[in-house]
Protein backbone atom coordinates (compact mmCIF):
# COMPACT_ATOMS: atom_id res chain seq x y z
CA UNK A 1 0.00 0.00 0.00
CA UNK A 2 0.95 3.17 -1.04
CA UNK A 3 -2.06 5.39 0.14
CA UNK A 4 -4.03 5.30 2.64
CA UNK A 5 -4.46 1.55 3.80
CA UNK A 6 -2.96 -0.79 6.96
CA UNK A 7 -0.60 1.22 8.26
CA UNK A 8 -2.71 4.35 8.50
CA UNK A 9 -5.17 2.30 10.58
CA UNK A 10 -2.30 0.90 12.97
CA UNK A 11 -0.86 4.26 13.73
CA UNK A 12 -4.13 5.67 14.20
CA UNK A 13 -4.51 3.14 17.09
CA UNK A 14 -0.89 3.29 18.49
CA UNK A 15 -1.09 7.05 18.23
CA UNK A 16 -4.69 6.97 20.16
CA UNK A 17 -3.61 4.71 22.46
CA UNK A 18 -0.19 7.12 23.23
CA UNK A 19 -2.56 9.75 24.07
CA UNK A 20 -5.45 8.06 25.85
CA UNK A 21 -8.09 9.23 23.23
CA UNK A 22 -10.34 5.89 22.06
CA UNK A 23 -9.86 6.91 18.34
CA UNK A 24 -7.47 8.43 16.11
CA UNK A 25 -8.53 9.94 12.39
CA UNK A 26 -5.37 10.11 10.64
CA UNK A 27 -5.17 13.74 7.70
CA UNK A 28 -3.00 15.18 5.66
CA UNK A 29 -2.49 17.84 8.06
CA UNK A 30 -2.95 19.61 11.24
CA UNK A 31 -4.55 22.21 8.91
CA UNK A 32 -7.31 19.95 7.12
CA UNK A 33 -7.84 18.54 10.09
CA UNK A 34 -9.16 21.63 11.67
CA UNK A 35 -11.02 22.09 9.05
CA UNK A 36 -12.84 18.86 9.34
CA UNK A 37 -13.42 19.34 13.26
CA UNK A 38 -14.87 23.00 12.82
CA UNK A 39 -17.40 21.15 9.74
CA UNK A 40 -17.85 17.94 12.46
CA UNK A 41 -18.73 20.76 15.17
CA UNK A 42 -21.30 22.39 12.33
CA UNK A 43 -19.51 25.72 11.77
CA UNK A 44 -20.82 27.33 8.93
CA UNK A 45 -21.25 31.09 7.31
CA UNK A 46 -22.43 33.55 9.84
CA UNK A 47 -21.16 31.59 12.46
CA UNK A 48 -18.26 32.79 14.77
CA UNK A 49 -15.50 31.15 15.98
CA UNK A 50 -12.92 32.33 19.27
CA UNK A 51 -9.44 31.60 18.99
CA UNK A 52 -6.26 33.31 19.84
CA UNK A 53 -4.52 35.67 17.26
CA UNK A 54 -1.15 35.08 18.63
CA UNK A 55 -0.98 31.43 17.17
CA UNK A 56 -0.28 30.34 13.46
CA UNK A 57 -2.36 31.57 10.79
CA UNK A 58 -3.90 28.16 10.13
CA UNK A 59 -5.99 28.38 13.19
CA UNK A 60 -7.97 31.46 11.71
CA UNK A 61 -8.24 30.43 8.09
CA UNK A 62 -9.67 26.99 9.16
CA UNK A 63 -12.58 29.40 10.01
CA UNK A 64 -12.65 31.40 7.00
CA UNK A 65 -12.73 27.90 5.15
CA UNK A 66 -16.19 27.25 6.49
CA UNK A 67 -17.08 30.98 6.03
CA UNK A 68 -17.33 31.63 9.50
CA UNK A 69 -15.83 34.54 11.56
CA UNK A 70 -12.70 34.01 13.54
CA UNK A 71 -13.33 36.41 16.60
CA UNK A 72 -10.02 37.05 18.26
CA UNK A 73 -9.12 37.20 21.82
CA UNK A 74 -6.41 38.38 23.96
CA UNK A 75 -3.46 35.59 25.76
CA UNK A 76 -2.34 35.60 29.41
CA UNK A 77 1.25 37.30 29.37
CA UNK A 78 2.90 34.31 31.31
CA UNK A 79 1.38 31.49 29.43
CA UNK A 80 0.83 32.39 25.94
CA UNK A 81 -2.18 30.90 25.74
CA UNK A 82 -5.92 32.60 25.59
CA UNK A 83 -7.12 34.45 28.67
CA UNK A 84 -10.28 32.19 29.53
CA UNK A 85 -11.17 35.38 31.50
CA UNK A 86 -11.70 37.65 28.81
CA UNK A 87 -13.88 34.40 26.90
CA UNK A 88 -17.37 35.44 28.52
CA UNK A 89 -17.38 39.38 26.90
CA UNK A 90 -16.66 38.28 23.43
CA UNK A 91 -19.30 35.11 23.73
CA UNK A 92 -22.01 36.04 20.99
CA UNK A 93 -25.55 34.75 19.60
CA UNK A 94 -23.64 33.73 16.71
CA UNK A 95 -20.74 31.93 18.40
CA UNK A 96 -20.35 28.30 17.53
CA UNK A 97 -17.23 26.78 18.65
CA UNK A 98 -13.89 27.98 20.47
CA UNK A 99 -10.32 26.32 19.36
CA UNK A 100 -7.90 26.10 22.19
CA UNK A 101 -4.53 26.51 21.03
CA UNK A 102 -1.73 24.73 23.33
CA UNK A 103 0.61 27.16 22.23
CA UNK A 104 3.90 25.93 21.61
CA UNK A 105 3.54 22.79 23.69
CA UNK A 106 2.14 24.12 26.89
CA UNK A 107 -1.56 23.12 27.49
CA UNK A 108 -4.49 26.04 27.47
CA UNK A 109 -6.47 26.13 30.61
CA UNK A 110 -9.06 23.90 29.58
CA UNK A 111 -11.40 23.39 32.97
CA UNK A 112 -12.58 27.31 33.26
CA UNK A 113 -12.64 27.55 29.36
CA UNK A 114 -15.01 24.47 28.53
CA UNK A 115 -16.97 25.76 31.81
CA UNK A 116 -17.59 29.11 30.10
CA UNK A 117 -18.06 27.57 26.63
CA UNK A 118 -20.17 24.45 27.37
CA UNK A 119 -22.70 25.98 29.56
CA UNK A 120 -23.82 27.63 26.05
CA UNK A 121 -23.71 24.82 24.03
CA UNK A 122 -20.52 25.83 22.48
CA UNK A 123 -18.07 23.05 21.13
CA UNK A 124 -14.29 23.57 22.18
CA UNK A 125 -11.61 22.40 19.79
CA UNK A 126 -8.41 21.87 21.10
CA UNK A 127 -5.48 22.84 18.28
CA UNK A 128 -2.99 20.74 19.47
CA UNK A 129 -0.15 20.79 17.09
CA UNK A 130 2.76 21.42 19.49
CA UNK A 131 1.19 19.26 22.41
CA UNK A 132 1.89 15.99 21.25
CA UNK A 133 2.98 14.22 25.09
CA UNK A 134 1.95 17.66 26.89
CA UNK A 135 -0.29 17.35 29.77
CA UNK A 136 -2.88 18.53 31.78
CA UNK A 137 -3.64 17.65 35.14
CA UNK A 138 -1.81 14.74 34.57
CA UNK A 139 -3.82 13.83 31.93
CA UNK A 140 -2.18 13.73 28.63
CA UNK A 141 -3.56 16.49 26.12
CA UNK A 142 -5.43 14.41 23.00
CA UNK A 143 -7.79 12.60 25.56
CA UNK A 144 -9.01 15.01 24.82
CA UNK A 145 -10.61 17.53 26.68
CA UNK A 146 -12.78 19.02 24.36
CA UNK A 147 -15.02 18.36 21.40
CA UNK A 148 -11.82 17.15 19.27
CA UNK A 149 -7.95 17.09 19.87
CA UNK A 150 -5.81 18.00 16.31
CA UNK A 151 -2.30 17.57 15.88
CA UNK A 152 0.56 17.94 13.67
CA UNK A 153 3.45 15.99 12.41
CA UNK A 154 4.84 18.88 10.38
CA UNK A 155 9.04 18.60 10.61
CA UNK A 156 8.82 21.17 13.14
CA UNK A 157 6.74 19.50 15.34
CA UNK A 158 7.68 16.49 18.40
CA UNK A 159 7.25 14.24 16.12
CA UNK A 160 6.84 13.97 12.57
CA UNK A 161 5.50 12.47 9.38
CA UNK A 162 6.89 14.90 6.75
CA UNK A 163 3.58 16.25 6.55
CA UNK A 164 0.54 14.87 8.28
CA UNK A 165 -1.80 15.51 11.64
CA UNK A 166 -4.28 13.30 13.30
CA UNK A 167 -7.68 14.18 15.41
CA UNK A 168 -8.26 12.19 18.28
CA UNK A 169 -11.79 11.69 19.92
CA UNK A 170 -13.85 9.71 22.25
CA UNK A 171 -17.03 9.36 19.82
CA UNK A 172 -17.10 6.55 17.64
CA UNK A 173 -19.75 8.14 15.54
CA UNK A 174 -17.68 11.40 15.04
CA UNK A 175 -14.19 9.25 14.28
CA UNK A 176 -16.41 7.49 11.39
CA UNK A 177 -17.98 10.81 9.93
CA UNK A 178 -14.18 11.99 10.37
CA UNK A 179 -13.29 9.16 8.42
CA UNK A 180 -15.37 9.20 5.50
CA UNK A 181 -14.76 13.65 5.38
CA UNK A 182 -11.43 13.15 4.77
CA UNK A 183 -11.79 10.57 1.41
CA UNK A 184 -14.16 12.19 -0.47
CA UNK A 185 -17.05 11.31 1.56
CA UNK A 186 -16.60 7.61 0.48
CA UNK A 187 -18.92 5.42 3.06
CA UNK A 188 -16.60 2.83 2.79
CA UNK A 189 -12.36 2.65 2.82
CA UNK A 190 -10.25 1.53 0.38
CA UNK A 191 -8.85 -0.80 2.75
CA UNK A 192 -12.29 -2.51 4.37
CA UNK A 193 -13.39 -3.15 0.30
CA UNK A 194 -9.89 -4.89 -0.30
CA UNK A 195 -10.14 -6.87 2.89
CA UNK A 196 -13.97 -7.92 1.93
CA UNK A 197 -14.98 -11.46 0.79
CA UNK A 198 -18.11 -10.44 -1.47
CA UNK A 199 -18.05 -7.28 -3.65
CA UNK A 200 -18.94 -3.48 -1.77
CA UNK A 201 -19.68 -0.75 -3.49
CA UNK A 202 -18.86 2.12 -1.82
CA UNK A 203 -21.68 5.89 -1.96
CA UNK A 204 -20.96 9.29 -1.74
CA UNK A 205 -23.79 11.32 0.77
CA UNK A 206 -22.10 13.99 2.30
CA UNK A 207 -18.98 16.64 0.68
CA UNK A 208 -15.73 15.27 1.51
CA UNK A 209 -12.16 15.97 0.82
CA UNK A 210 -8.98 14.39 0.05
CA UNK A 211 -7.35 14.85 3.49
CA UNK A 212 -5.57 11.55 3.74
CA UNK A 213 -2.38 9.94 4.77
CA UNK A 214 -0.02 7.50 3.15
CA UNK A 215 0.31 4.59 4.08
CA UNK A 216 4.41 5.49 3.71
CA UNK A 217 3.64 8.78 6.23
CA UNK A 218 1.77 6.32 8.65
CA UNK A 219 5.09 4.10 9.20
CA UNK A 220 7.08 6.96 9.55
CA UNK A 221 4.89 7.83 12.29
CA UNK A 222 4.45 4.80 14.01
CA UNK A 223 8.25 4.72 14.03
CA UNK A 224 8.29 8.19 15.70
CA UNK A 225 5.67 7.37 17.70
CA UNK A 226 8.18 4.76 19.54
CA UNK A 227 10.91 7.52 20.19
CA UNK A 228 8.67 9.90 21.44
CA UNK A 229 9.08 9.56 25.70
CA UNK A 230 13.01 9.46 24.46
CA UNK A 231 12.49 12.91 22.28
CA UNK A 232 10.47 15.06 24.56
CA UNK A 233 12.23 13.68 27.68
CA UNK A 234 15.36 15.21 26.16
CA UNK A 235 13.62 18.41 25.09
CA UNK A 236 13.06 19.02 28.66
CA UNK A 237 16.38 18.41 29.63
CA UNK A 238 17.08 21.27 26.98
CA UNK A 239 14.73 23.56 28.03
CA UNK A 240 15.81 23.00 32.06
CA UNK A 241 19.27 24.31 30.51
CA UNK A 242 18.15 27.70 29.15
CA UNK A 243 15.78 27.80 32.21
CA UNK A 244 19.07 27.54 34.38
CA UNK A 245 21.20 29.81 32.23
CA UNK A 246 18.84 32.93 31.06
CA UNK A 247 16.78 32.68 34.24
CA UNK A 248 19.61 34.85 35.82
CA UNK A 249 19.36 37.76 33.44
CA UNK A 250 16.70 40.29 34.50
CA UNK A 251 15.85 41.57 31.28
CA UNK A 252 14.85 37.68 29.89
CA UNK A 253 11.73 35.86 30.50
CA UNK A 254 12.33 32.24 30.49
CA UNK A 255 8.96 30.51 29.20
CA UNK A 256 6.46 29.33 32.51
CA UNK A 257 4.88 26.11 32.70
CA UNK A 258 2.21 25.82 35.85
CA UNK A 259 3.05 22.38 38.01
CA UNK A 260 -0.23 21.00 36.94
CA UNK A 261 1.43 20.78 33.37
CA UNK A 262 3.49 19.27 31.23
CA UNK A 263 5.08 21.04 28.68
CA UNK A 264 6.77 19.85 25.28
CA UNK A 265 8.69 22.65 24.47
CA UNK A 266 8.18 22.19 20.82
CA UNK A 267 9.69 25.80 20.67
CA UNK A 268 11.75 27.49 23.33
CA UNK A 269 9.41 30.81 23.33
CA UNK A 270 12.18 33.40 25.22
CA UNK A 271 11.21 37.19 26.25
CA UNK A 272 13.43 39.88 26.00
CA UNK A 273 11.71 42.53 27.97
CA UNK A 274 10.97 46.34 27.68
CA UNK A 275 14.38 47.18 30.01
CA UNK A 276 16.73 45.03 28.13
CA UNK A 277 20.06 46.85 26.58
CA UNK A 278 18.86 45.14 23.72
CA UNK A 279 15.69 44.82 21.29
CA UNK A 280 14.29 41.62 20.70
CA UNK A 281 15.38 42.33 16.63
CA UNK A 282 18.56 43.32 17.49
CA UNK A 283 18.92 40.53 19.70
CA UNK A 284 18.01 37.90 16.32
CA UNK A 285 20.44 39.91 14.16
CA UNK A 286 23.47 39.66 16.19
CA UNK A 287 22.03 35.83 16.73
CA UNK A 288 22.18 35.65 13.39
CA UNK A 289 25.67 36.87 12.54
CA UNK A 290 27.41 34.07 14.45
CA UNK A 291 24.99 31.44 13.01
CA UNK A 292 22.22 30.82 14.71
CA UNK A 293 19.02 30.98 13.37
CA UNK A 294 15.91 32.27 15.87
CA UNK A 295 12.27 33.03 14.87
CA UNK A 296 10.01 36.03 16.05
CA UNK A 297 7.91 33.98 18.95
CA UNK A 298 5.17 33.61 17.22
CA UNK A 299 2.73 36.44 14.82
CA UNK A 300 -0.30 38.16 15.53
CA UNK A 301 -3.05 37.21 12.65
CA UNK A 302 -5.01 40.31 13.34
CA UNK A 303 -2.11 42.13 11.85
CA UNK A 304 -1.12 40.28 9.59
CA UNK A 305 -2.11 41.81 5.42
CA UNK A 306 -4.82 39.24 5.20
CA UNK A 307 -6.39 40.05 8.21
CA UNK A 308 -5.28 44.02 9.33
CA UNK A 309 -7.94 45.65 6.81
CA UNK A 310 -11.35 43.75 8.50
CA UNK A 311 -9.68 43.62 12.10
CA UNK A 312 -8.22 47.38 12.61
CA UNK A 313 -10.60 47.84 15.42
CA UNK A 314 -9.30 44.65 17.35
CA UNK A 315 -6.86 45.62 20.28
CA UNK A 316 -4.81 43.07 22.13
CA UNK A 317 -2.65 44.40 24.51
CA UNK A 318 -0.97 41.13 25.66
CA UNK A 319 -0.65 39.47 22.12
CA UNK A 320 1.09 42.70 20.78
CA UNK A 321 3.51 42.92 23.23
CA UNK A 322 4.24 39.20 23.23
CA UNK A 323 4.87 39.31 19.39
CA UNK A 324 7.19 42.34 20.04
CA UNK A 325 9.37 41.09 22.47
CA UNK A 326 9.26 37.42 22.13
CA UNK A 327 11.68 34.79 19.81
CA UNK A 328 12.30 31.85 19.43
CA UNK A 329 16.18 29.77 19.69
CA UNK A 330 17.13 26.36 18.97
CA UNK A 331 15.80 23.71 20.58
CA UNK A 332 15.89 19.96 19.35
CA UNK A 333 16.05 16.46 20.79
CA UNK A 334 19.59 15.60 19.73
CA UNK A 335 21.28 19.00 20.58
CA UNK A 336 24.34 18.48 22.11
CA UNK A 337 25.67 20.45 25.09
CA UNK A 338 28.47 22.09 23.07
CA UNK A 339 26.27 23.66 20.58
CA UNK A 340 23.75 25.11 23.22
CA UNK A 341 26.61 26.39 25.09
CA UNK A 342 27.21 28.26 21.96
CA UNK A 343 24.00 29.70 22.22
CA UNK A 344 23.47 30.34 25.69
CA UNK A 345 27.18 32.08 25.27
CA UNK A 346 26.62 34.63 22.59
CA UNK A 347 22.80 35.19 24.54
CA UNK A 348 24.54 36.42 27.87
CA UNK A 349 27.47 38.77 25.72
CA UNK A 350 24.60 40.11 23.92
CA UNK A 351 22.60 41.24 26.83
CA UNK A 352 25.64 42.80 28.71
CA UNK A 353 25.72 45.76 26.77
CA UNK A 354 23.32 47.45 24.10
CA UNK A 355 24.83 46.81 20.48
Amino acid sequence: WLTQGPQVQNFEEAFAKAVGARYGVAVSSCTTGLHLALIAAGVGPGDEVICPSFTFIATANVIRYCGAKPVFIDIDPKTYNLDPSLLKNLITSRTKAVIAVHQVGLPADMGPILEIAEARGIKVLEDAACAIGAEYRGERIGKPHGFLAVFSFHPRKIITTGEGGMLTTNDESLATRLKQLRHHGMSVSDLVRHQAKTVVIEEYRELGYNYRMSDLQAAVGLAQLDKLDDILGKRIQRALRYHEAFGEIESLEPPYCPASMKHTYQSYILRVKPNSPISRDDLMNELLKVGIASRRGIMAIHREPLYAKDYADTHLAETDAAVRETLILPLFAKMTDEEQDYVISHIKDFMRQPV
